[in-house]
């Protein structure tokens, strides 16, 4: 199943929101055109495990958390990606506020890469991608949101159609298939099919355990118009 939209208006555009996929695509494009180094600079800017449990007081070390964050190993990693943070980024953007939402987004990144070092302690594969952080908006998304609907591309066969599924469905599903390839990744003690799956799984619990604590008391105001005669023109910038 694909998310392609959701039945929540955002309030106010979702600049933060908009400003991460940018980023995102610039820096993948930027591995396509370097490609020759692009292992060097996944091991040098990836998280990995083995590299934070043996050098953990080294800042730099550390950084890989963050950094880690802004890399993807191709075209599909990175637009499955994008594709969820565009659609359920935006609406937690708005309930938190812009500068809380980046705080929050970099917080669940960190948390979410320390969840995949705890898992695969001994792992040299570095973690990238903004998998774990963009699980934390899901999980804030599905605390905030559980009576939406999700319009999700369904194959079926040779087909595909649209149907709209609740978010509790569509979230509660996907959380359910990291968590049971995060136990056989576990199990074999490999990080399955080139995928962080602890990550996800932790990125998603701390985004449900932070929110309430970004969250605004009180939702900023839809956006109010004045009509000068021939249309109408936002007065909330």
């Amino acid at each position: 199943m694909i998310p392609l939209g959701d039945n929540i208006p955002s309030r106010r555009f979702p600049v933060v929101t908009a400003i991460l996929i940018v980023v995102n695509v610039i820096i993948f494009l930027l591995e396509v055109f370097f490609e020759p180094a692009a292992n060097q600079m996944a091991q040098m800017f990836g998280a990995v495990p083995a590299n934070i449990t043996t050098q953990w007081t080294n800042p730099l070390t550390l950084a890989t958390l963050v950094t880690a964050t802004y890399l993807h190993g191709g075209w599909a990693h990175l637009i499955g990606n994008m594709i969820y943070l565009a659609i359920f980024g935006d609406n937690v953007e708005d309930r938190m506020g812009r500068g809380r939402f980046f705080i929050f987004y970099t917080l669940c990144g960190v948390l979410s890469g320390l969840a995949q070092v705890l898992a695969m302690p001994t792992s040299r594969i570095p973690a990238i991608g903004a998998s774990g952080a963009i699980a934390g908006v899901l999980g804030a998304y599905l605390l905030l949101f559980p009576r939406a609907r999700v319009r999700t591309l369904v194959p079926l066969i040779f087909i595909y159609t649209t149907i709209h599924l609740p978010a509790v469905l569509v979230l509660g599903g996907w959380f359910l298939v990291q968590f049971l390839n995060g136990l056989a990744s576990i199990n074999m003690n490999v990080q399955t099919g080139g995928v962080a799956w602890w990550a996800h799984i932790g990125g998603f619990v701390v985004g449900m355990i932070l929110m309430p604590l970004f969250r605004q008391k009180q939702p900023p105001a839809p956006p109010t118009y004045v009509y000068d005669g021939s249309r109408y023109w936002r007065d909330d910038f």
